[in-house]
């Protein structure tokens, strides 16, 4: 599913998650296009499909967990998050989510997540899942924040041709991490620059080129940490990047950090 782009600086993964094969997942009409999990951690990311009338069934969150609506709708008990939107839920989020028409989202996990124990393990649909009786630990929160993407402003960078807009900044959390969405132009170029820490991308449209390899819309990026990555669109491209860490520019200058740390 990951071809590997080697560099003596690290690694870069792509993955085109079209040409992917649905995967059904153990409770009926969900499917899912895995691209990374790890069980041990709760760790996820791809893309996960929901057939009309789908429930994916009460879980509490133990890590920051976001969705992101390429088509469709989920209705939780305290909203509903739409096409566009990316659905956040913080550690101790606790609700069931339920399709009514057909949705597609592109999900990160990371941390595990509990299911009631008397749901039986074919319940449990997330990676990293655990049995366990809970309580929501905070009532009054609402379970999932629901951010409009496109209608966030957009900052221009000191990059040319390059914009972002922060649809999560994770200093509320335990986490020192960022969610962006970048926009280049035709012809925009990111400098190279060396990632501390994990950084991924989904290429939502257009055209993304990571050292030389490119990607187009429907496309996940994983970027090791102590990779050096150049970065450019030859004729624009909407991303979502999640950066786990500043980066460092190769040339030493001191322009601000393009994920917005």
């Amino acid at each position: 599913m990951l071809q590997s782009v080697r560099r003596p600086s690290g690694k870069v993964y792509t993955c085109d998650a079209i040409e992917m094969a649905w995967a059904a997942m153990p409770r009926p009409g969900l499917y899912q296009k895995v691209v990374r999990a790890d069980e041990a951690k709760g760790r996820y990311l791809g893309l996960i499909a929901f057939d009309p009338l789908t429930r994916i069934g009460l879980h509490q969150h133990l890590g920051t967990a976001i969705s992101y609506f390429l088509d469709g709708s989920l209705h939780d008990y305290d909203s509903e998050a739409v096409r566009g939107q990316a659905g956040i839920n913080l550690k101790g989020a606790t609700h069931d989510a339920l399709a009514y028409n057909r949705c597609i989202i592109a999900a990160r996990l990371e941390g595990p997540v509990l299911y009631p124990r008397a749901d039986g393990a074919e319940a449990r649909v997330h990676t990293g899942a655990r049995a366990a009786d809970f309580v929501n630990p905070n009532p009054e929160a609402p379970p999932e924040i629901n951010v409009t993407v496109d209608t966030l402003r957009p900052f221009a960078t000191t990059i040319g041709g390059v914009s972002r807009r922060m649809i999560f900044d994770y200093r509320e959390t335990e986490d020192n991490r960022r969610f962006v969405q970048l926009s280049l132009l035709p012809g925009a170029r990111i400098p190279v620059h060396r990632t501390r820490d994990l950084v991924e991308f989904f290429v939502i449209a257009g055209d993304l080129t990571i050292n030389g390899v490119k990607s187009v819309g429907g496309t996940f990026a994983i970027v090791e940490p102590g990779t050096e990555i150049d970065v450019s669109s030859e004729f624009g491209a909407k991303v979502l990047a999640w950066a786990e860490a500043p980066i460092d520019w190769a040339d030493g200058a001191s322009r601000p950090d393009v994920y917005g740390f």
